[in-house]
């Protein structure tokens, strides 16, 4: 059953371009989303110093309601159980 707009998590994939790692989550990310009807953003760092500064180590991320829940390689096991909690 898919989550209501109110009450979904908002899923959010920080990127960056040239990032190998990224096309990689961004499969998980979708697929994972899509399993549980759920909708997701993606937002590069680049050209944001804020996000740059605290995430620029540990790209790709995952950010789950703002919080970050996982970074690099991205486990869509780790991610649908989250996502099935939220």
């Amino acid at each position: 059953m898919a989550a209501t707009a109110e009450s979904a998590p908002a899923v959010e994939l920080l990127t960056r371009p040239g990032c190998h790692l990224c096309e990689d989550a961004r499969q998980v990310v979708a697929a994972v989303t899509a399993s549980l009807g759920l909708a997701w953003t993606e937002r590069s760092i680049d050209g944001d110093a804020e996000l740059t500064a605290r995430f620029g180590e540990e790209i790709p991320v995952v950010l789950v309601d703002g919080v970050p829940r996982d970074f690099w390689r991205i486990d869509p096991e780790r991610l649908r159980r989250l996502l099935g909690r939220a």
